[in-house]
């Protein structure tokens, strides 16, 4: 199936606020031992975390926010190598398992925010793009496998994920490493999406055509199930 694809917008980030939640804030001012965390001011939790975190020594924090977030991940042992590690190295871009790369992120720039900078600066890529099918698609809905290939016509050859799955993105087998690949899509209509990634997936740079047309075929997979 072809598409008409269109870049709306592209930001970098080195944060996303949204994706803490005031619970979030609560359980974390509970773990750095913060009293009352419950009754304070929705609208002070943040700054109180971030006040809090630097009571502690960097990697005690990262430790507490890593074991908060990925208990159920990972083991003690593995929560205190990245804990140091990631002082010194852009973990949430080398951690082998990408499937734990967003996570990392948000732990890792939460950090950064708290110890102004101890921590290495990672960015994100967020961006809005407009995908229409150039044929009838009948209830086709659009995953992020099928948006990750059907970006690759406006991605330089350079792109990180071009070069990495080739294959992958230029034919119909299966693309299991979308789903941690994109971090998060969002539409209100099936057309316009808005797209969140790494910068270290897909910078602005990456994006040689702000429109451009592709295909999409289901995977094998896909059609068996």
């Amino acid at each position: 199936m072809k598409f008409q694809i269109k870049i709306n917008s592209f930001k970098t980030l080195d944060e996303v606020k949204e994706y803490w939640s005031n619970d979030d804030y609560i359980q974390l001012l509970d773990l750095f031992s913060f009293p009352d965390a419950a009754s304070a001011d929705k609208d002070s939790l943040r700054e109180l975390l971030m006040m809090a975190i630097t009571d502690f020594e960097p990697n005690e924090a990262a430790a507490i926010v890593l074991e908060y977030k990925l208990s159920e991940e990972l083991n003690k042992g593995q929560i205190e190598q990245i804990s140091n590690d990631m002082l010194l190295d852009k973990i949430s871009e080398e951690y082998p398992e990408i499937h734990l790369h967003s996570r990392l992120f948000h732990i890792n720039q939460l950090l950064f925010k708290a110890f102004n900078g101890k921590f290495p600066n990672i960015k994100a890529s967020q961006f809005e793009c407009e995908i229409s099918p150039l044929e009838e698609n009948g209830e086709f809905k659009l995953t992020k496998e099928a948006i990750l290939k059907l970006l690759a016509e406006g991605l330089s050859d350079s792109n990180l994920i071009k070069r990495l799955f080739t294959e992958k993105m230029a034919t119909n087998i299966p693309f299991p490493e979308a789903e941690d690949i994109l971090w998060n899509i969002e539409s209100k209509d099936g057309k316009n999406f808005k797209v969140l990634t790494s910068e270290y997936w897909l910078s602005q740079d990456d994006i040689v055509a702000e429109e451009f047309e592709g295909s999409y075929e289901e995977s094998e997979e896909s059609e068996e199930g």
